[in-house]
């Protein structure tokens, strides 16, 4: 089966919790971890559509959520967040196709970088986003929890 013609990318709807949070669950095992607080899909849900909702976007294909990405922008520079694709569906350009997407909705807005970070043991992940013509900046990404999530172990 083909996905160009029937993978539909749209905003996130409320009715996509149950399909988003299994998807995440599969695609990053720390949403699974109960000793990572910071990591609850609901409450990333939550906060994103608190905070620029129109930027959650999902990949349904044959009415089945298949892919995620959430994009956000500060008036300064735009972040990428929490791009996942169904195992089943890897290597079928979805996730391309949906970098693509916040990519237009942020330079449609007028983001001029876009940031996103990568777990250091995530090789084929950063290969995949340098394929996609990212790179490595000169930084150090800091990171400091903050209200009930400040006494939890950074990650």
């Amino acid at each position: 089966m083909s996905t160009s013609d029937a993978l539909c990318i749209r905003r996130f709807d409320a009715h996509d919790t149950p399909a988003v949070i299994a998807l995440w669950q599969q695609a990053f095992p720390e949403y699974r971890d109960a000793t990572k607080p910071q990591r609850n899909p609901h409450l990333s849900i939550a906060n994103k559509l608190a905070t620029q909702p129109e930027l959650f976007f999902v990949a349904v294909l044959n009415e089945r959520v298949v892919g995620t990405v959430m994009g956000g922008y500060d008036g300064h520079r735009g972040w990428l967040y929490s791009l996942a694709v169904d195992e089943a569906w890897r290597r079928h350009r979805i996730g391309t196709r949906l970098v693509a997407h916040v990519e237009e909705a942020l330079t449609a807005l007028g983001c001029p970088k876009l940031n996103l970070q990568v777990l250091s043991a995530k090789r084929e992940v950063r290969a995949f986003y340098e394929a996609l013509g990212y790179r490595a900046d000169e930084v150090v990404s800091l990171g400091k929890r903050l209200g009930e999530l400040a006494a939890t172990a950074a990650g």
